[in-house]
């Protein structure tokens, strides 16, 4: 089983991509012979994230879409997802992550935003054609400190979720 994760985060190797992350290793632990990920910290790609010839994004793109699961992580700017992940989630035609399980995870100031996690980034991750089985996480500035529990608590629910929607 392969696992992706994506972060549409201007900040290199920031607490949102240490977020997705950490969901990653909490899905990995259950499945079955999962290989390391492919971690793609769109920070590192972003001089050419607008160039749609850029091979190394058409590589990354394809590589995505061929995983299991993949992870989509982004802060909260504007109430929404960061223009440098949509502008990676654009590379995808219709149904472009059909047969991928997807996990959106998106970080915030406060709790006020929360639900930009389910109203912006889950549609534009089923529209591409993923599958969601589970609610996105959402972590806001306090709970940072206490990650590990935060992604235990949203995982006990969604585990079993993304575990069902892999084995069809």
């Amino acid at each position: 089983m392969r696992i992706a994760v994506v972060t549409g985060n201007p900040k290199p190797a920031s607490r949102t991509h240490g977020v997705a992350l950490a969901v990653a290793d909490t899905v990995a632990r259950v499945l079955t012979d999962p290989v390391p990920p492919l971690v793609v910290d769109l920070a590192e790609h972003a001089p050419s994230l607008f160039d749609w010839s850029a091979p190394e994004l058409s590589r990354l793109t394809a590589e995505v879409a061929a995983a299991d699961v993949a992870i989509f992580a982004s802060p909260t700017y504007k109430a929404t997802y960061t223009g440098m992940l949509k502008a990676f989630l654009d590379r995808y035609g219709s149904n472009g992550l059909a047969g991928t399980v997807a996990v959106p995870v998106m970080t915030g100031g406060w709790a006020g935003h929360l639900l930009a996690v389910e109203v912006h980034l889950r549609p534009v991750l089923v529209e591409l054609g993923a599958t969601v089985p589970s609610r996105g996480l959402y972590v806001t500035e306090p709970e940072f400190a206490g990650l590990d529990a935060v992604v235990s608590k949203w995982a006990e629910p969604a585990i079993p979720l993304i575990r069902r929607a892999l084995s069809r």
